[in-house]
């Protein structure tokens, strides 16, 4: 119940009502995170335990688990905590918290997701020249541009957000704090933040996918021009997981963000923001583990020694 000492502080409505479908839905997401959270973790310290996977590709997926993870535990440890105790109140440096960590994961993973598929056309296009073309010092480079960019549209989007007064109703109608349904609350002209904002994210979106699809049309022309069959399966079965996890993300994403606003509603939002904050987090690693032999193989070979560690 709402009283004095909330004033000032916003109420996330959620994902779920207290019903038993709900409930039901509630612990399979739970089930969910917990997977997500372990198969990232797992990905990450494979990577880092195996020698064989200490090449900029898996460093890059090393990174993309890393914002997965993040991601997730900036939006369900709150949802979570709101269902269990009733208590959906958010404070506005929370919810601005919320905003700046959310985007700065979402627009880091567009940007490391262009970066995975530049380095999969060097793989693949010029595997002679793959050390020079694609070295680590560039590697980092691009690490460090995408955790930047990501913060720097975070930052910006967060603090022009929150600059607005808020007189309306303090409802937000989602599970997390978004800045799009915040804008909703303003009692103030938000139509040219609201425009630029658009703006922004059309921009985060289009430019990686657009040297995504750049990338893999150049591969898709080199590996048809490929005369051996092995070579060429293999191309193949190595962009086709990273090609599985472009269409997850950026499928929900331009969802989301890339609507006409008369297309929008509520529900829609919540059920597809659950999909990428939640299930993509989940599948990126199984979709790397089961068609990556080289993964699968770093697990078999660290099985033995987990299970020496744990009964010591």
């Amino acid at each position: 119940m709402e009283n004095g000492n909330h004033t000032s502080d916003f109420i996330l409505l959620g994902l779920f009502n207290q019903t038993g479908a709900h409930l039901f839905l509630f612990v399979m997401m739970l089930t969910i995170v917990f997977n997500s959270l372990l198969g990232n973790a797992l990905m990450i310290f494979l990577i880092h335990q195996d020698r064989r996977l200490h090449t900029p590709m898996y460093f890059l997926l090393s990174q993309l688990s890393l914002m997965d993870m993040m991601l997730v535990c900036t939006i369900v440890p709150k949802m979570a905590a709101d269902y269990l105790t009733g208590n959906k109140f958010i404070s506005l440096v929370g919810c601005g918290l919320q905003i700046f960590l959310f985007l700065t994961l979402g627009g880091g993973e567009c940007l490391l997701l262009a970066a995975m598929s530049y380095d999969r056309y060097v793989a693949v296009c010029h595997p002679l020249r793959y050390p020079i073309l694609m070295s680590w010092q560039l590697c980092l480079r691009m690490i460090l541009g995408c955790w930047f960019l990501g913060a720097a549209d975070g930052l910006m989007q967060a603090a022009a957000t929150l600059s607005f007064p808020f007189c309306k109703s303090r409802e937000i109608d989602h599970f997390f704090c978004e800045a799009p349904t915040l804008l909703r609350l303003a009692c103030a002209d938000t139509s040219v933040f609201g425009y630029a904002m658009y703006i922004c994210c059309v921009l985060m979106l289009l430019v990686p996918i657009s040297l995504i699809l750049t990338s893999y049309t150049l591969i898709l022309a080199a590996v048809l021009h490929m005369r051996s069959t092995e070579a060429r399966k293999k191309a193949f079965v190595t962009c086709s997981s990273h090609l599985a996890v472009v269409g997850l993300f950026y499928g929900a994403a331009i969802f989301i963000y890339m609507r006409p606003k008369s297309y929008r509603s509520a529900n829609h939002d919540k059920i597809v923001s659950a999909f990428y904050t939640i299930i993509t987090p989940a599948l990126n690693p199984l979709i790397y583990s089961l068609r990556n032999n080289e993964v699968k193989d770093a697990l078999w070979k660290c099985m033995p020694q987990c299970s020496t560690l744990t009964h010591e």
